[in-house]
């Protein structure tokens, strides 16, 4: 096992070209760095899912304009 005292970060978002390919260029890294690199889908919004379910629901409030106190909180409880 193989442990580093300091890592440096990079985070990069990258599109697939339409082989498949990812290309990186440009890293900040130097050549025969050895680098660990982790793929992670980021999902994109296409529209037709559901992700706003509440969108359209009603809205009540109640006593809006009430001051609030500490014993209001639920999680104060």
């Amino acid at each position: 096992m193989f442990l580093e005292a300091a890592m440096d970060t990079l985070h990069i978002e990258a599109t697939l070209t339409q082989d498949g390919k990812l290309i990186l260029d440009h890293l900040p890294f130097r050549a025969g760095d050895v680098v660990e690199v982790i793929i992670q889908s980021h999902p994109t919004f296409t529209g037709d899912r559901k992700s706003h379910v509440l969108k359209g629901l009603p809205i009540q409030y109640d006593q809006p304009t009430e001051p609030v106190t500490d014993q209001d909180w639920e999680a104060a409880r």
